[in-house]
């Protein structure tokens, strides 16, 4: 985990998609969050198993992926349960604040830089193979360039789960002081872009949202605190 030091970013872009907008002033506290997505052998560690829609297998240190935002909920409720700490999912504006580099923000399109290549695995630039041979898929945490505050794979790599409720206009009437999301929702948030997405869906700005008990192959998560 890597501390986090809270502060005030503008959260948003003008140049996104309709629910990147407005661009708007939001303060975070101070918080730890996940230098890596979490790994397969990560999840197995805790859960004693791999996820059951597992896409990439016999990968240890690439990212979990085909987990839904429901069982993620199971295991970080079971990794309390073993550590006595109080891990959780990270909220969209900590999540984006991190990605820009918190109070070090470099204003970079992607999470680290401008150029994609050097920080994300996404779709022109994906390479490894599952187990199988034949489908090409998630690459080792780790393997690209990180960002200012030492974070790999927040572009690219797989989509993010986040704490959030989804709201497409949540942006014109959110808190300025630690956002959490709208109150209920149908769709919880994901951040950060995939290996089999555009560069467009990698910028850090970049919203999408999927249903709870979702399991798509791109699909993962990093761990906040």
């Amino acid at each position: 985990m890597v501390f986090i030091q809270g502060g005030t970013f503008q959260m948003g872009s003008n140049d996104g998609e309709s629910d990147e907008k407005p661009v708007h002033s939001v303060t975070v506290g101070d918080f730890y969050i996940g230098k890596y997505e979490v790994t397969q052998g990560q999840w197995r560690g805790v859960m004693g198993i791999d996820p059951p829609y597992l896409h990439n297998k016999g990968c240890d240190q690439c990212p979990v992926d085909r987990v839904s935002w429901d069982d993620v909920q199971e295991f970080i409720k079971k990794l309390n349960q073993q550590t006595g700490l109080k891990y959780r999912l990270p909220t969209e504006a900590e999540w984006e604040y991190a990605a820009r580099g918190g109070n070090q923000n470099s204003n970079y399109q992607y999470a680290g830089s401008n150029s994609i290549d050097a920080v994300a695995w996404y779709s022109s630039n994906y390479k490894t193979t599952n187990a199988f041979g034949d489908q090409k898929t998630t690459s080792p945490v780790g393997s690209k360039l990180p960002n200012d505050l030492g974070l790999h794979d927040m572009s690219g790599n797989v989509n993010e789960w986040c704490s959030d409720w989804y709201g497409s206009d949540y942006y014109k009437n959110s808190p300025s002081s630690n956002p959490t999301g709208p109150t209920s929702g149908s769709k919880r948030v994901q951040r950060g872009g995939a290996w089999n997405v555009s560069p467009r869906q990698c910028r850090v700005a970049n919203r999408d949202y999927y249903t709870p008990n979702n399991r798509d192959l791109y699909l993962g998560f990093r761990l906040a605190r």
